[in-house]
């Protein structure tokens, strides 16, 4: 069996950080999601990746290599432009040839893993298996009609009035019976090759097409809401740890991870939170659900739920909350006169301003 992994997508909820990184790529509790999800496919003893990347395939190339420190055999698949998921299954043909495979969309988080799916469609071979998960407004997402027994009897793509409340997790189980439908189906709308056309294809065609559903907690990290909520919820299940340093006139409260080579001074940091390898904090309050990554300094500062990425810098800024700051970033306090605000700011960035 083997893993198809789209790490494609422009990331468009998330810019301006997509401008210049991967959103796959952006870390929650200091680890990219794309890490995760390499993680859990490697759990299930999977290990032939294909990896559909786009324009940001450079940059996953790079962090993710070979594969080899994830257990893992990585074979890219470049994609011309994000065209739909059931147009990376086809592309994918030579790859995946006629091997079952699991797909798995790069920017999706699962707790728990996925194991337990994957064994039981190993074992009981379906045509496909849907992973899905309830959620309280089915209309934003792809939703699943079951018979009695679990099996698919129809999908509906953000319906106005939904038939269940079972959205499509970003996980799909196949046996080759797909690649018929991937080659037959049509572009929707949006001109893409939709996934859900293509199951609802092998539905109408009598195949056997079952669910599966989560027990645990997912979550798509498309926006900078979905972000920092994995992040709270990654640091919530993490252990004490410091490797850094840390004089004694500061306070560290709770579960609170700070990275080698770390130092903390005359602060307060209260956990959960992680502070990245080699990043200074001085006299500043660390509030919980924060991470930040490495080399960056946080100077006379307060932050909270929040995640900093790789070497940006705070000082005398009071006070970020819910906010997602991008690589090398510099946020410090304007002078308070004359009264005015001074912005340099990417495309299709959202700034809020108090005034």
């Amino acid at each position: 069996m083997k893993a198809l992994v789209l790490s494609g997508g422009a990331g468009t909820r998330l810019r301006p950080i997509t401008h210049t990184s991967a959103k796959q790529l952006v870390p929650v509790a200091n680890k990219p999601i794309l890490f995760y999800v390499l993680e859990a496919i490697a759990e299930t003893g999977i290990t032939d990746v294909g990896m559909i990347v786009g324009d940001t395939g450079p940059e996953i190339r790079e962090a993710v290599g070979d594969g080899a420190q994830f257990g893992l055999k990585v074979t890219y698949i470049p994609q011309s432009a994000p065209l739909g998921l059931a147009h990376a299954v086809l592309i994918a043909r030579d790859f995946l040839g006629d091997d079952d495979f699991l797909m798995y969309l790069g920017d999706n988080f699962i707790s728990g893993g996925i194991t337990d799916l994957v064994e039981g469609f190993r074992k009981e071979r379906p045509d496909a298996q849907l992973v899905l998960s309830r959620v309280p407004d089915p209309t934003a997402f792809g939703v699943a009609e079951l018979d009695a027994t679990g099996r698919v009897t129809g999908l509906e793509e953000k319906p106005q009035h939904p038939k269940s409340d079972l959205a499509l997790v970003g996980v799909y189980l196949f046996t080759p019976a797909v690649h018929e439908a991937v080659r037959t189906i049509r572009p929707s709308a949006r001109g893409e090759l939709e996934i859900t056309d293509a199951v609802q294809w092998m539905v109408e065609a009598g195949q056997d097409i079952r669910s599966g559903e989560l027990s645990g907690y997912w979550r798509d990290t498309g926006s900078v809401v979905d972000m920092l909520e994995v992040n709270r919820m990654l640091l919530e299940s993490q252990e004490r740890c410091i490797e850094g340093s840390v004089d004694s006139a500061s306070e560290i409260l709770g579960r609170v991870r700070i990275g080698p080579g770390a130092t903390v001074r005359t602060s307060r940091i209260v956990g959960p939170a992680v502070i990245g390898a080699g990043t200074v904090v001085t006299d500043s309050y660390i509030g919980p659900s924060t991470s930040i990554a490495e080399d960056c300094r946080i100077h006379d500062s307060e932050l909270a739920a929040s995640i900093v990425l790789r070497g940006s810098s705070f000082e005398s800024v009071r006070r970020v909350e819910a906010s997602l700051v991008g690589r090398n970033a510099q946020v410090a306090l304007a002078p308070q006169r004359p009264v005015a605000h001074r912005l340099v700011i990417g495309d299709h960035a959202k700034v809020h301003i108090q005034s």
